[in-house]
């Protein structure tokens, strides 16, 4: 996993919670936090991390992987290249299919070994697209905030529903609708 990932959980768990927070959850985790954001680093780390924030702070693991992912959109989506086709979006559903087709391929030309999530789309109509999200790494609910981070980025309402099609959730299947704006 790429270190980006990894610093951004880092400030944003020392903007939510505090220093002090981030300070006991490396020791708790027994990691020395030093990542840097073009390094690779092994995904279970992270998850370590979650979860001991979690337990340090009473928060789901999975309502902490969705605000990671929330938040962290805004952040790699300023880090897109000015001439990227993505920065033509019009709405979080386009958006959403050119992940697959543009940042996934991009990802795996500049590092060979990564391993990024891998979207597969079932159906897409005007009001809601339905895609399988396969990923090793099985943080479905950081997809999720990403989801929904993408969403608010183009001012649209979505409802998420997330379908689990394997017990380990390497596989999910994400039913995003748009909601009507009042």
């Amino acid at each position: 996993m790429k270190g980006i990932i990894f610093t951004e959980f880092m400030d944003l768990v020392e903007e939510k919670f505090g220093l002090e927070i981030l300070d006991k959850v490396l020791q708790d985790a027994e990691d020395n936090g030093v990542y840097t954001s073009v390094g690779s680093y092994d995904h279970r780390d992270l998850v370590k991390l979650i979860v001991q924030l979690s337990q340090e702070t009473g928060v789901s693991v999975e309502d902490l992987q969705k605000v990671f992912g929330q938040s962290v959109f805004q952040k790699l989506y300023a880090r897109l290249p000015e001439n990227a086709s993505l920065l033509e979006c019009k709405n979080c559903f386009q958006f959403i299919r050119l992940v697959e087709d543009y940042i996934h391929i991009e990802v795996r030309k500049l590092y060979a070994e990564a391993n990024p999530p891998k979207f597969v789309f079932i159906s897409e109509s005007q009001s809601e697209l339905v895609f399988d999200y396969h990923s090793a790494r099985c943080m479905s609910h950081v997809c999720l905030g990403l989801v929904e981070g993408c969403a608010a980025h183009f001012n649209q309402s979505v409802s998420v529903e997330m379908v689990p099609q394997s017990e380990d959730q390497k596989h999910v299947r994400f039913q995003v609708a748009l909601m009507e704006t009042q």
